[in-house]
C-alpha cells in the first residue's frame, strides 16, 4: 500500500513538474522517429507490396543462391569468431587476476584492451593483407609463398577475434575479481589440483558470464561490416551482401527483407543475453571478495600462460603497428625503403584529406555531446524516476546495440529518402550532415546509457530530494547536482561517443553523400582498390587523433573529475 502510495505521489510530481514532462515527450519522440521508425519502415517494406501484405519479397531474396549462402557464411564466423574471443578473453582476464606478473604484462594488457576502442574497425583487416597476403612481408618476402590468400573465412574469423577479445577479457576480468578466493581455496585445501579447482568451482561460476561474452561477441561479429568488406574477397556475408543489394544491384526492398533477416537473428541472439545471461550472472557473482587473493607463483603455471599471453597480445601490438609503418613505405610489396611520407601529402594534396578529417571531426564533435547528454538524461529518467514511459525509453535506447550498422543504414534510407511514411514530412534530412549525426548518437546512445545508470545508482535519493526541498525545479537540481556527481560517466560518454561516431562507417557507407568526405569512407574506398598506403596514412592519422582525444578525457578526469574530489576529501 505505502509502495502504492509512494509511485502515485512520484507520478504527481512529475506531472506538475513541466520541464520534465516536456522532456520526457521530445526523449519519446526522438526515439520512436529514429530507432523504431526506420526499423518499422524496413517490416513495411518487406511484408507490403502494391497487392498487399506479401511474403514475396522474402521467397525472391531466398530464392537469391548467395543470400542463403550469406546466411550459413555469417553465422559460421559468428560461432568461431565468439568461441575464439571468448576463451582468448578468458585466458588474459585468467591470467591478469590469477596469475602474478610483472608491471610489464600489465601494461600489455592495457594497451591491447585500449586499441580496438581508438582505432578504427578495419586497421587489422588492412594489418593481415600487408603481413599475409599476396604482396605480403611474411608469405612473399620471408616465406616465398605467392599462392597464399589471407582473405576468406579465416582471413575474417582471424582479424573480427582479435578485434573482438579485449571485450570478453574486459567482462571476464571483473567477474573473476568478484569470485571470492575462500571458494577456491577451500577446494585446494582438500586435495584438488588446480586444474580441477578451475573445472568444478570457477568455471561453473562463469558459465553465465562465458555465456554473455559468447553472445556478445557472436553479435558484433554477425553485424561487422568493416572486416568481411576489405578482407572477406568472394566470401559473402550478410552485412555485405545487403550493402552490395543496394549499391549493385538498387534492390531496395530486397534489401530490407535482407537487413529484417539479419535483425531478427542480432534481436533474438540480444535477447537472450540481456534477459537470461545477465540476470543469472547478477544472480551468480555479488558482491566484492571478501579478501586478496593468494597469485599464482608456480613456475610450471605460471611461465607458459604468461608466455602464450605475451606472445599473442604482442602480435596484436604488432598488427596495429604495421598500418603507420605501412604508410611510410613508397610501395607495398615491392619496394620498403627508403621511407617516405609521400602517401601523407597526397591525402592533403589529392584527395581533399584537410575536408575528409574537417567533415568528420565537425560531425563527430556535433553528435558527442548531444549523445553524452541524451545518455545521462535518459539515465536519470530510469533510476531516479517513476513513469509509466520509462520502460519504453530504457528499452528503445538499448535497442540500437541490438541493430547491427548496416541495417539501421538501410532503415533510414527507406524511412526519410521520401520522407516519413512517404509523405515528404522529414524528407529534407535525407543527405545532410544532421542525418549523420543522428546516426552517430544513435549508435553511441547504448553505451553511455549504460555506463549513466551505473554511475547514478551509487547516488543516494536523499541528496537530490534536499534541492528540492530548497525550491529547485528539475532543470536545476539535475544541472547543478545530478550532473556534477557524474560527471566522470558524463565525461567518458562524451569521449566514447565522438571515438565511435569518427571510427564508424557501417551505417553511414549507405548514407553519405560526396556533399561529405568522411575518414573511414575514404580508408574502405583505398583499401579495396589495393591502394594501401594512402589508406594506412589515412588510418594512422585517425588514429592519433582518436588516441589524443582518450588521453586528453583521462587527464582531464585525473585532474578535474569527481573521483579526484572525494579522494582528496
Amino acid at each position: 500500500m505505502a509502495t502504492r502510495q509512494g509511485a502515485s505521489l512520484d507520478r504527481k510530481k512529475l506531472m506538475a513538474d513541466p520541464i520534465m514532462v516536456s522532456t520526457i515527450v521530445v526523449l519519446i519522440a526522438f526515439l520512436t522517429l529514429f530507432i523504431l521508425y526506420p526499423l518499422a519502415i524496413l517490416l513495411v517494406d518487406s511484408f507490403v507490396t502494391d497487392s498487399g501484405l506479401t511474403f514475396d519479397v522474402f521467397k525472391r531474396i531466398f530464392k537469391i543462391p548467395t543470400f542463403k549462402t550469406a546466411i550459413t557464411n555469417t553465422l559460421k564466423v559468428g560461432f568461431l569468431v565468439g568461441i575464439i574471443s571468448t576463451a582468448v578473453g578468458l585466458l588474459f582476464a585468467y591470467v591478469e587476476v590469477y596469475v602474478r606478473s610483472n608491471k610489464f604484462m600489465g601494461g600489455l594488457f592495457k594497451v591491447v584492451s585500449m586499441l580496438p576502442v581508438v582505432s578504427p574497425p578495419f586497421v587489422l583487416s588492412l594489418s593481415m593483407i600487408m603481413l599475409f597476403g599476396k604482396a605480403g612481408v611474411i608469405t612473399r618476402h620471408l616465406l616465398g609463398i605467392y599462392d597464399n590468400s589471407v582473405y576468406g573465412f579465416w582471413g575474417i574469423a582471424i582479424v573480427q577475434s582479435m578485434t573482438f577479445f579485449p571485450v570478453c577479457y574486459m567482462m571476464f576480468r571483473g567477474l573473476l575479481k568478484n569470485i571470492d578466493p575462500s571458494l577456491e581455496e577451500a577446494a585446494r585445501d582438500m586435495g584438488a589440483s588446480r586444474s580441477k579447482v578451475f573445472t568444478s568451482v570457477t568455471l561453473p561460476l562463469l558459465l553465465p558470464g562465458i555465456g554473455n561474452a559468447f553472445l556478445v561477441t557472436f553479435i558484433e561479429s554477425i553485424a561487422d561490416f568493416a572486416n568481411p568488406m576489405i578482407i572477406g574477397g568472394s566470401y559473402d556475408t550478410l552485412a555485405t551482401t545487403i550493402y552490395l543489394q543496394i549499391t549493385g544491384a538498387y534492390d531496395k526492398p530486397g534489401a530490407a527483407a535482407m537487413a529484417v533477416v539479419l535483425l531478427c537473428i542480432t534481436l533474438l541472439m540480444f535477447a537472450v543475453q540481456k534477459y537470461y545471461l545477465e540476470a543469472k550472472s547478477t544472480a551468480t557473482l555479488t558482491g566484492k571478495a571478501s579478501r586478496q587473493r593468494m597469485l599464482i607463483e608456480d613456475k610450471s603455471v605460471r611461465i607458459p600462460l604468461t608466455v602464450l599471453c605475451s606472445a599473442l597480445a604482442l602480435f596484436v601490438i604488432i598488427m596495429y603497428i604495421c598500418v603507420p609503418i605501412g604508410a611510410l613505405f613508397p610501395t607495398w610489396g615491392y619496394q620498403f625503403f627508403p621511407f617516405t611520407t609521400k602517401w601523407f601529402k597526397l591525402i592533403f594534396t589529392r584527395y581533399k584529406g584537410f575536408k575528409a578529417f574537417k567533415d568528420s571531426f565537425v560531425l563527430s564533435a556535433i553528435s558527442a555531446p548531444i549523445t553524452a547528454l541524451l545518455s545521462m538524461i535518459i539515465s536519470y529518467l530510469v533510476v531516479k524516476r517513476k513513469f509509466k514511459g520509462k520502460g519504453f525509453i530504457e528499452a528503445v535506447s538499448m535497442l540500437a546495440m541490438a541493430v547491427p550498422g548496416t541495417v539501421l543504414g538501410v532503415g533510414y534510407i527507406r524511412g526519410y529518402a521520401g520522407g516519413i511514411f512517404h509523405t515528404g514530412f522529414l524528407q529534407g534530412l535525407y543527405g545532410t550532415g544532421a542525418i549523420l549525426v543522428i546516426v552517430f548518437i544513435v549508435r553511441s546512445l547504448p553505451t553511455g546509457t549504460r555506463s549513466g545508470i551505473a554511475a547514478l545508482r551509487q547516488i543516494d535519493k536523499s541528496i537530490e530530494e534536499s534541492a528540492y526541498d530548497m525550491g529547485a525545479n528539475s532543470m536545476k537540481v539535475f544541472t547543478t547536482v545530478t550532473l556534477p556527481l557524474i560527471k566522470d560517466s558524463f565525461l567518458s560518454g562524451l569521449v566514447t561517443a565522438f571515438v565511435r561516431s569518427i571510427t564508424a562507417i557501417s551505417a553511414i557507407i549507405l548514407l553519405v553523400t560526396p556533399q561529405f568526405l568522411l575518414i573511414t569512407v575514404q580508408i574502405n574506398e583505398f583499401a579495396e582498390k589495393g591502394s594501401y598506403g594512402l589508406a594506412c596514412a589515412f588510418a594512422t592519422l585517425l588514429i592519433a587523433v582518436t588516441y589524443t582525444a582518450v588521453a586528453l578525457m583521462n587527464l582531464f578526469i585525473k585532474y578535474f573529475g569527481t573521483s579526484r574530489k572525494i579522494k582528496e576529501e
